[in-house]
Order: C-alpha cells, then sequence, then structure tokens
C-alpha cells in the first residue's frame, strides 16, 4: 500500500526509493542535502512555511553529500528528500528510528503550517523537515543518511479496551497475563538484581547502561564497529531492585516483558501517566508488525528503553510501570514481517544497545 502510493503521487522523492527503505508498517524519511543550523526549535504555525522560519532563525547552513558532524545542544532542521502529496482521508504520523534513540538523538519531523511534531494532517500536500538535536553523543549523518520512519493511518486504527484484551487472550501480547490497563498493554521497567548461576550462587547482572559524555563522533552510518566501553558505562543492579536516575543523564535499560506484535497489527510506545513528568521513556516507540513473533523469529522480544531523568533525581524500582503498548489493526497484513527475513536489528532482542556498537 505504500508503494502503491508512491506511484500515484502521493508520496514522491527525487531519487528512487531504496530496495528496503519501506518497512512492514512504515516508510524510513531521507535526509536531503543541506543543514541548517537554527537558534531553537520552532513550529511554523497556520499560514506559515518551515522554509520561512528557517529564513528567520538560521545561524549556517551547510552541505551533507561529503558528510557532516552534528554537534551536541544545537539545533539543526534538513529537508527530507521524501514530499508528500497525500489524500484527504490519509494521515501520517512520524518517530525517530529505533537506533536514533538509541544514541539519544532527538529528531522530530515538521510540515508546513503545522501546530504539532511528528503528525501531518490528512490530505497534507507539501514538504517534511526533520528537527535534529544530538543530546549525547556528536553524529556523522549524510545526504540519504535515515533518522526517522514515518506511518501512514487511514481513520483511527486504535484498538479500545474490549478489543485490546481479546487480542491479548489470544495472542498474548506480553508474558503477563493481567497486563492490559484500559487501552494499552503496560510495560514495566526490569532491575532485578540478581540471577540464578549453577550452584545456585547469586551473581550481579547489567541491567542497563548509562552513556558517557565527551565521547568520539558516532557515524550513523556504520554498524558493529563501537567499542561499548568507549561510549557507555555498564549499570550492575542494586540489592534494593531500584535505580536513581541523575537529571539529564541517558539511560538504556529493558522491559520486564517480552513482547510480541502479530503479523496483523502495529504498536506504539506512549507514556503510563502523562501527569508523571519527571522522566521521559522511548524516544523510539514504534513497533512493527511481527515484533517478538514467534512466527517471524521473536520468541518475545524484550523492549529496550532510551529513558531520561528531567531536572531532578528519580527513584525507579523493579517492575514499575513506566509506558503502555497501543496496538492498531492493519488494513492488511505486510508483504514482509518484521524479523531475520528483511534483517531487523532488534529482534529476539534483550538488552541491547544500538547497531553501531559491537556485541
Amino acid at each position: 500500500m505504500i508503494a502503491a502510493l508512491a506511484e500515484d503521487g502521493a508520496i514522491a522523492a527525487a531519487r528512487p526509493f531504496a530496495s528496503d527503505q519501506i518497512q512492514p508498517a512504515s516508510l524510513d524519511l531521507r535526509l536531503g542535502a543541506v543543514a541548517y543550523r537554527v537558534r531553537a526549535s520552532f513550529l511554523p504555525g497556520p499560514g506559515i512555511t518551515v522554509a520561512q522560519r528557517i529564513a528567520e532563525l538560521k545561524l549556517h547552513e551547510f552541505a551533507l553529500g561529503g558528510g557532516a558532524v552534528l554537534e551536541t545542544g544545537c539545533v539543526y532542521i534538513v529537508p527530507l528528500i521524501e514530499k508528500l502529496a497525500l489524500p484527504a482521508d490519509i494521515s501520517a504520523a512520524t518517530n525517530p528510528k529505533s537506533s536514533t534513540g538509541r544514541l539519544d538523538v532527538f529528531t522530530r519531523v515538521i510540515a508546513d503550517e503545522t501546530r504539532g511534531f511528528d503528525r501531518v494532517a490528512a490530505g497534507y500536500h507539501g514538504p517534511l523537515y526533520a528537527e535534529i538535536s544530538p543530546k549525547t553523543f556528536p553524529v556523522l549523518v549524510r545526504e540519504g543518511t535515515r533518522l526517522s520512519q514515518m506511518r501512514l493511518r487511514h481513520g483511527d486504527a486504535a484498538l479500545g479496551a474490549d478489543a485490546l484484551r481479546t487480542l491479548h487472550a489470544r495472542e498474548r501480547l506480553v508474558d503477563r497475563a493481567e497486563a492490559v490497563m484500559g487501552d494499552g498493554v503496560a510495560v514495566s521497567i526490569d532491575l532485578a538484581s540478581s540471577v540464578a548461576q549453577p550452584g545456585d550462587r547469586l551473581c550481579p547482572r547489567i541491567i542497563g547502561y548509562r552513556a558517557k559524555r565527551h565521547t568520539a563522533v558516532i557515524d550513523v552510518e556504520r554498524r558493529g564497529i563501537y567499542d561499548v566501553d568507549d561510549f557507555w558505562e555498564p549499570i550492575a543492579a542494586r540489592r534494593d531492585n531500584s535505580l536513581i536516575l541523575d537529571p539529564d543523564e541517558f539511560y538504556i535499560l529493558a522491559s520486564t516483558e517480552a513482547v510480541q506484535v502479530p503479523p496483523d497489527y502495529a504498536a506504539e510506545m506512549v507514556p503510563f501517566d502523562p501527569l508523571v513528568g519527571e522522566f521521559r521513556v522511548h524516544y523510539a516507540g514504534f513497533f512493527d508488525p511481527g515484533f517478538g513473533y514467534a512466527g517471524a523469529g521473536g520468541l518475545g522480544a524484550r523492549a529496550v528503553l532510551e529513558v531520561r531523568s528531567r531536572e531532578v533525581p528519580f527513584i525507579l524500582d523493579h517492575g514499575q510501570v513506566v509506558g503502555r503498548l497501543v496496538f492498531e489493526k492493519m488494513l492488511a497484513r505486510p508483504d514482509k514481517l518484521y524479523g531475520v527475513g528483511i534483517g531487523s536489528n532488534y529482534q529476539a532482542q534483550g538488552l541491547k544497545l544500538s547497531k553501531h556498537f559491537r556485541l
């Protein structure tokens, strides 16, 4: 269906799609040829284009064709190669790709005249832009680099509480019987202090990673080449099964539950309670059809959680619910599912850093 929209002109690009650009339920979006460093993040608002705001706020511009480093603490706007001419009954939503979120690269998509990030209204005709702000690691990107993905919706596809309970009873969406909370499936944090070893000895286990500061540049196009120790500090579990989040530090943690997304559905991580403002969980919160699914080589997969505390230290306890998975019905089953058949990086994962680091 995504390919058909492109053929009909609803998704236009200056060059053909890459062979793996269409994912089971999303389309990867590619950075264009030029980037603009701007004074501050912004939304254009009604009657104003992103290009007009760039002209007002840009500090300098530079080409991405040969690669360029985006520094931490700066805000960049990059026009995307893909443009839209959506039908009146099709809307779009975007989010960072998993590998983008696990590098703590804060990325959002903006459209002309919009009041919000990462949402494109039905019937939109116009360009798309990526706002990029590396928070922890400086990153090297190029023209064609993919940091975001786009989903397309026809109407409201989200499952209500009753439909979600029925699906969970049939498919066991997480490996916990009583997991459905309203219109979402609860996801909790895994901070358990120890695991059994031969001879019944107990030893500390690694329950997460905290990002180091002042590191080398990460080339987002390269896989499996960076030493974990140069960028991350492992976090050993505490005896009290808790973790204190330090303000403005970035953590990679994992869910207690193993998640699976059936082939006819997709899922998105949303906050458990928007009133809990002390920390943020999961920049890249989209789960394709087949994620963790046994038929796609998953057998259940942990949700890797990108966690950042806000202005104050905050204590997390083992099993604390930190998010909800909202499930949506696909219009049709994708031709290919997330998993080993299409080279997916995070199928059957446990606690796992991004694909850029050596195992």
